[in-house]
């Protein structure tokens, strides 16, 4: 199944949560869809590195992630957010294969902390990179930071999910979802961005995008 398919799928499933929650985070969505980012990093830009964390909160840097190769660098919001859970999972199944077959990277960041990055890839059995970005600091490069709106932010406290306690840097800015193709040396060749967080790139846009600069 497409992303989207799981999407509409956790969309129909009735939810456990009280209706004024549910209606909050849909109030938020219908604000997101439709919306067009700006400032985001064009093609052929060069991102900037960044100090990193790995799920046991050791340091390392995109470029070292990278070693010299291509890779696709996925922004996500937590592993508290379903949609990103769905989109990882995905990308695990129908995307991981193919991008080794052609020598290219996958690397998954969020603001979280590292505990968070451990619990994503244990939860979905990743077996890709998924890393800390305390700061959000690729993500300012990329031009796609955002935060919750009050009401959102409100809806998740009652729910027990404090994003300053989450986010490594105590704030609630998150990324925008993002997908970027970078070349080696941080070369950005490919962006997709989604404002509404409940839509993603597909992994069959990612590998049509990759053939087609591989042409």
């Amino acid at each position: 199944m497409s992303i989207a398919e799981q999407v509409q799928d956790l969309a129909a499933t009735p939810s456990p949560l009280p209706p004024e929650i549910v209606a909050i985070f849909h109030r938020e969505q219908a604000n997101l869809q439709g919306a067009q980012p700006h400032g985001v990093i064009a093609v052929g830009a060069r991102l900037s590195d960044a100090e990193l964390l790995d799920p046991h909160g050791a340091q390392t840097t995109l470029r070292a992630a990278l070693d010299g190769r291509m890779a696709v660098l996925v922004f996500y919001r937590g592993v508290w957010c379903p949609y990103c859970n769905i989109a990882l999972r995905s990308y695990q199944a129908e995307l991981l294969d193919a991008l080794e077959q052609r020598d290219v990277v996958l690397i998954a960041v969020s603001p979280q902390a590292p505990d968070g990055s451990l619990s994503m890839q244990e939860k979905n059995e990743l077996r890709f990179a998924v890393l800390s970005d305390p700061g959000n600091q690729l993500a300012r490069s990329a031009g796609i930071i955002t935060a919750p709106l009050p009401e959102a932010l409100g809806a998740q406290r009652q729910l027990g999910l404090e994003l300053e306690s989450v986010n490594a840097d105590g704030t609630t800015a998150l990324p925008m979802p993002c997908t970027l193709i970078l070349d080696g040396d941080l070369t950005v060749r490919w962006v997709d961005v989604h404002p509404d967080y409940t839509t993603r790139t597909e992994s069959a846009e990612i590998l049509g995008a990759l053939d087609a600069l591989a042409q």
